[in-house]
């Protein structure tokens, strides 16, 4: 074939390839700090959205403050260790001090995927500050996934 009808193919190729899709990452952190309780027209959609799906369902003034802080959601998928023991996602953060804590949630041996929430809210979030630095990670059976960490994790 000469190589001017070649050319087309070739642009073919490259067009498809840029279409594929990558295989997921075996953890993704999503962060979101709700600050305050208003709904002002000026933010993001996705901000306002995001603000209502947390506040939805805190009625009075003093449930809403108790929703104020910081979330963390973790997207975990582990296609190739199914049945290969349970699922922990772990989450460790450090506040104002140098104490470190802990949440962890668990997801049974057959999931190939999950999503944990985390929250630092309420009475915890205003009497020992913000998250500082955090590191998250995802074991199963005992053998880490995948883990990531703020900048300033140590």
């Amino acid at each position: 074939m000469p190589p001017v009808k070649l050319v087309p193919l070739l642009l073919l190729a490259i067009l498809f390839s840029a279409c594929a899709r990558n295989p997921p990452q075996a953890l993704v952190v999503k962060q979101f700090v709700l600050r305050d309780q208003e709904q002002e027209r000026s933010e993001d959609a996705m901000v306002r959205m995001e603000k209502m799906r947390r506040l939805h369902g805190a009625v009075s003034m003093e449930a809403r403050r108790q929703r104020l802080g910081q979330y963390y959601t973790f997207v975990w998928h582990d296609p190739d260790g199914a049945g290969n023991g349970e699922v922990t996602a772990l989450f460790e953060y450090r506040q104002g001090g140098s104490t470190i804590k802990c949440m962890t949630r668990t997801f049974p041996a057959g999931d190939t995927d999950g999503i944990a929430d985390f929250a630092v809210t309420g009475d915890d979030y205003f009497n020992h500050g913000k998250v500082l630095a955090w590191r998250a990670s995802v074991a199963r059976g005992g053998r880490e996934i995948a883990s990531k960490q703020s900048y300033l994790w140590r």
